[in-house]
């Protein structure tokens, strides 16, 4: 059974850190590219970030220069390390794991809560 659990998500002031954590199990993670997204309310979900399996990091634009993407293959873990949080960062985190080359082979975790508010 594959699971995606997120941690790490809370309650955090504008211009704070959180750093994300999402673990794996039920997948050899080290064939499978992550990602991570967020969903705010009333708006589509959207990409933040993506880490391959070489561990190469790409981010959308609103991430750049505040969020970094990491995974430990040891610990079939991937994070996202948040910085200079805003309030629009504010949206539920997702962990995606796609697989390398079998693209239907696509998880997700169940979202973890990120508030930015003073």
């Amino acid at each position: 059974q594959v699971q995606l659990v997120e941690s790490g998500g809370g309650l955090v002031q504008p211009g704070g850190s959180l750093r994300l954590s999402c673990a794996t199990s039920g997948i050899t993670f080290s064939n499978y590219n992550m990602g991570w997204y967020r969903q705010a309310p009333g708006n589509q979900r959207e990409l933040v970030a993506t880490i391959s399996t070489g561990g190469h990091t790409n981010y959308a634009d609103s991430a750049k220069g505040r969020f970094t993407g990491s995974r430990d293959n040891a610990k079939n873990s991937v994070y996202l390390q948040m910085n200079s949080l805003k309030p629009e960062d504010t949206a539920v985190y997702y962990c995606n794991a796609v697989h390398r080359v079998i693209e239907s082979w696509n998880y997700w975790g169940q979202g973890t809560q990120v508030t930015v508010s003073s």
